[in-house]
């Protein structure tokens, strides 16, 4: 009887412990009273495309915090990347949006390009991407 008592004790020990260990590493909440920046596509492929081509696609972007978000900077990995976006504060529940136009001009084969949006929202620094494999097609 008495072992049974112990074996219970130290099941229910190493289940809690095994709980806050989880419940201490989840990420913490977003603060309710910033902005909070979501994109509806966070990458987009180009697939085959051919050299001197430029291409262009635009990001769309949704406000779901409570207060006004605004894009401080908006930065590429390459200068063959030209990117626009909203400059001017985006209300709760409106829309924004981030345009890459991606120059292919002596490039070829696999290109990914990484965009990093930093903001004045709960989730200040996001990353959206472009890809692309210039050159011909296979046969």
């Amino acid at each position: 009887m008495y072992m049974k008592k112990n074996v219970g004790w130290w099941f229910g020990w190493v289940c809690f412990m095994a709980t806050s260990a989880f419940a201490q590493n989840s990420p913490a909440q977003p603060d309710p009273f910033l902005p909070y920046l979501n994109f509806l596509v966070t990458e987009h492929n180009f697939g085959i495309i051919q050299p001197g081509t430029v291409v262009e696609f635009t990001f769309k972007f949704t406000n779901t915090g409570k207060t006004p978000l605004l894009l401080a900077n908006v930065r590429t990995t390459c200068g063959c990347t030209a990117i626009e976006w909203t400059r001017t504060p985006v209300a709760p529940g409106e829309r924004g949006f981030v345009t890459a136009r991606f120059d292919t001009s002596g490039k070829s084969g696999q290109q990914h390009k990484v965009i990093t949006v930093i903001s004045n929202a709960a989730n200040e620094q996001q990353r959206i991407l472009i890809r692309a494999k210039v050159g011909a097609s296979a046969p």
